[in-house]
């Protein structure tokens, strides 16, 4: 049984910085997508970032393209979301989530498509205001 288990979220000012951590439990995701989606409060999920474990290629949505860096870190069993010069606009909740991934296709659709992944986490909440 893989579970996903997000941390990071703060209450932070406009152009502050935060990093989201989403650590997995039970074991390893070699072959698997992973994905980062956000929810604000009356909005529809958005995809902000993907990342194949095997390829380690980023993916980025254009709201979040050069402050938001996706990373992987296999001795801590965690994937990472670097955020820098937050806005109001990337207040949320935050979700990583997972997908079998074999041929690296289901990583495509990371941004698009978030609701195509299977093991989600509980979320962690990034609140941006002065």
């Amino acid at each position: 049984q893989v579970q996903l288990v997000e941390s990071g979220g703060d209450l932070v000012q406009p152009g502050g910085s935060l990093r989201l951590a989403c650590t997995v439990r039970g074991r390893w995701l070699d072959h698997y997508a992973i994905g980062w989606s956000r929810q604000a409060p009356g909005k529809e999920r958005e995809g902000v970032s993907g990342i194949h474990i095997g390829v380690k290629s980023p993916f980025y949505s254009e709201s979040v393209k050069g402050r938001f860096t996706i990373s992987v870190d296999r001795e801590k069993n965690t994937i990472y979301l670097q955020m820098n010069s937050l806005q109001s606009e990337d207040t949320g909740r935050y979700y990583c989530a997972a997908r079998w991934d074999p041929h690296q296709t289901a990583v495509l659709y990371s941004l698009v498509a978030p609701q195509l992944f299977d093991i989600w986490g509980q979320g962690t909440l990034v609140t941006v205001s002065s």
